[in-house]
């Protein structure tokens, strides 16, 4: 098995996440808060040949997770075609969806079927009329019922809750409760500042450290768990009757030091960091005709030259603010959360 290469901080070259495209039909507030948003360019987009292209390059350099993500992935058509092709890119690659849920129950079995073998699932609230209010629609009964699906088509789920102060950190028992009932991992993301949380500000996280005292304070003791993946972003938990749950602590906590993740938006542009202020194009090498090995070698080489610790320096930024204003996320869409994938 070949060796990912190292970056200048040590750290290897192990997932990629692949947008596929930068469309959503919600509009989160910690994402996608605005009216309006100018949108990637459709014939700038990679075509499903093209992204397994870039998979292949991925792989041949070692990297065993791919994770593909949006937007919310599932607005791109035939997406178990793509599923076929990366799951054929090698034997041993964990491969991944993202997504809102919404559209799950019409696509998990064929995905599965496909090679999928994980989903992670958006649930920020359990409530109809919160769900409006945090997504821009009520979708929840479609989301709860795609969680289902995904269950009965075979595919490992979890549970992505983004914590706000104020929105819906008073149900973080009840999140716990739904995900034992399903016997589904929960875990719980800290509201980050990053492109698109144009309404993000310090006083709205719930860190850590509040979301562990306040399972205790109702469910007893809390054991940390020893990670089985160092480079995995959620620290887990068990409570004392057994149900694991994980804490994503990008804000107060950052983990980029075992951070091995990239990021390919729907059109070609390659992140080395979620809070990179530039990317590599691999869209125009493979367009004029690079091949897996070529465009191995430009990532390799970037990737050597990486030192991006993005959310360490943002915590020890004096004075915190949004990211980006609404007008730096117009200039640059790569600047979008939800171009750069989740």
């Amino acid at each position: 098995m070949t060796s990912p290469p190292l970056d200048l901080l040590g750290r290897p070259l192990g997932s990629l996440r692949l947008s596929v495209t930068d469309r959503c039909n919600l509009r989160c507030r910690y994402c996608m808060p605005e009216a309006d948003y100018a949108w990637l360019p459709r014939d700038s987009l990679l075509t499903f040949e093209e992204m397994a292209t870039v998979a292949r390059a991925f792989v041949g350099l070692g990297v065993r997770k791919l994770r593909l993500t949006g937007g919310e992935p599932l607005l791109r058509r035939d997406l178990d075609l793509l599923v076929a092709e990366l799951a054929a890119s090698g034997p041993r690659l964990d491969l991944a969806l993202t997504t809102n849920g919404v559209l799950l129950r019409d696509h998990a079995a064929a995905l599965r079927r496909a090679g999928l073998g994980r989903v992670t699932i958006s649930l920020d609230t359990l409530r109809a009329d919160r769900m409006r209010r945090l997504a821009g629609r009520d979708e929840l009964g479609r989301v709860l019922d795609g969680i289902a699906a995904a269950g009965e088509a075979g595919l490992a789920r979890k549970l992505n809750t983004v914590v706000i102060r104020g929105a819906n950190d008073d149900e973080l028992l009840d999140l716990l409760a739904f995900g034992a009932e399903q016997g589904i991992e929960v875990r719980f993301i800290e509201y980050m500042d990053v492109g698109g949380a144009t309404g993000w500000s310090g006083a709205q996280v719930v860190g850590r450290a509040e979301i562990l005292d306040r399972v205790a304070a109702v469910r007893g003791t809390i054991e940390p768990l020893a990670p089985a993946d160092a480079s995995a972003p959620a620290e887990r938990f068990r409570l004392a009757d057994g149900q694991v749950f994980g804490i994503v602590a990008s804000t107060t906590a950052p983990f980029c030091r075992t951070c091995d993740r990239g990021r390919l938006t729907a059109d070609g542009m390659w992140f080395a960091c979620l809070y990179a202020a530039t990317g590599l194009d691999l869209r125009g090498p493979l367009r004029a005709g690079a091949g897996p090995a070529a465009l191995a070698r430009l990532v390799a080489d970037a990737w050597a030259l990486r030192d991006d610790r993005g959310a360490e320096r943002r915590a020890e930024a004096p004075s915190r603010t949004p990211l980006y204003t609404l007008a730096g996320l117009r200039a640059d869409p790569h600047r979008e959360m939800h171009t750069r994938g989740g």
